[in-house]
């Protein structure tokens, strides 16, 4: 065999974020925004509100998600600026209604926090690791996939759980085959701080 010294190591990475606030989170809060005015989003559910977290009744739930945020810039992103919620906004999947496929434009990170139980089965929110259309379909056998040609991941939230991810992401969530509506909170956020270089003329400060 021509071939020797075969060595194979991953490039980049992309980071999921997953903690518990559910401290954060009470069932007065629960009840909150279960009661939100929604309305028809494609196929799910959407609030009509799209900045829930400017409730005063959701203050701490805003509060632990901002230190999760903290978290991620520091230790995933290892930057200095400040990331924060810009839009936030509730959502319901009812029996047999999934989400389409999508990522989030203007947006730096984007999060789920699963506020209440989940019902079972739990659909599963499913990273598409493609961001567009692909020309040529390279599909690896099932026993064969990996992290380097793995086309999807799935992630199996819970109760009180907070996820963030790359507002990039291509992203969509499972149909819930339970008999109970499946509730969630998603938001986007943003930087503050300085970017650039004064010395270089490329400083941007963003407020």
């Amino acid at each position: 065999m021509p071939v020797e010294n075969v060595d194979v190591r991953p490039l980049f990475a992309e980071p999921l974020f997953r903690a518990n606030i559910a401290s954060a989170i009470s069932d007065d809060q629960v009840s909150f925004i279960q009661n939100l005015k929604m309305v028809k989003n494609q196929a799910n559910l959407i609030s009509e509100n799209l900045y829930i977290f400017n409730e005063p009744e959701l203050a701490s739930v805003k509060q632990a998600v901002h230190e999760a945020l903290s978290i991620y810039a520091s230790d995933v992103l290892g930057i200095t600026q400040e990331l924060y919620v810009t839009q936030s906004w509730s959502l319901i999947n009812n029996p047999t209604i999934g989400m389409h496929g999508h990522s989030h434009s203007n947006s730096v990170v984007s999060g789920s926090l699963y506020y209440c139980d989940m019902p079972e089965p739990v659909s599963g929110m499913v990273f598409d690791r493609h961001r567009g259309y692909q020309q040529l379909e390279l599909t690896p056998q099932q026993d064969r996939r990996n992290i380097y040609n793995t086309p999807l991941n799935v992630v199996q939230p819970e109760r009180g759980e907070i996820v963030m991810f790359s507002s990039g992401l291509q992203h969509y969530v499972e149909t819930n085959t339970s008999a109970q509506p499946r509730y969630s909170v998603a938001f986007n956020t943003f930087v503050k701080g300085t970017l650039g270089n004064f010395r270089d003329v490329s400083e941007l400060v963003l407020k």
